[in-house]
């Protein structure tokens, strides 16, 4: 993993990029049809690092959404849970690709791959997860970015069990 992570980053450039700096907080394990009081649910603090360097492009020029990038972070939770990982993410524009004028909301789907460390918190069965998430953010004057997003985290059915978890993010992001 460490290998993989060294890697990306060799090949990854940030000179006139606009990298982020991602900083959240937001809820591990959260369900909407549970009884809060039964579930595992704790605070969930993350930082990720979203280098603005293609890696490999999959669709036409004119429209970079399909432009996967790289991605690392960090989580740590309330219970000691913890998970370092890297992935991938894409980004759009939400005006732009619905209505082909920029606005201030973007769109950034992401796929990460990393080592979990239950810590006192939910066993989900593994210690490699796989998270993907779903990110809606607005622009703000400053450039600065305020954004939530929902997340799973599961082993895939790697592990002898795959319980997963859901992650509610709110987030707040520096370019660089």
């Amino acid at each position: 993993m460490l290998k993989f992570l060294a890697i990306i980053l060799l090949i990854s450039s940030s000179v006139n990029a606009n990298n982020y700096h991602v900083f959240g907080i937001g809820f591990f394990d959260f369900e909407l049809d549970e009884d809060l009081q039964g579930n595992n649910l704790a605070t969930d603090y993350k930082y990720e690092l979203r280098l603005d360097d293609v890696i490999y492009k999959i669709g036409p020029e004119q429209d970079n959404f399909f432009y996967l990038k790289p991605t690392f972070g960090i989580e740590y939770t309330s219970d000691s849970a913890s998970y370092l990982s890297a992935g991938i993410y894409l980004e759009d524009n939400l005006g732009k690709l619905f209505t082909g004028s920029k606005n201030k909301y973007n769109f950034t789907p992401s796929f990460n791959i990393g080592y979990f460390d239950e810590g006192q918190g939910k066993k989900l069965g593994s210690c490699i997860q796989f998270r993907t998430t779903f990110e809606v953010s607005r622009t703000l004057k400053n450039e600065n970015r305020i954004g939530i997003s929902l997340g799973h985290i599961s082993n895939a059915n790697t592990g002898e069990k795959n319980p997963g978890a859901e992650i509610i993010t709110l987030s707040y992001q520096i370019p660089f």
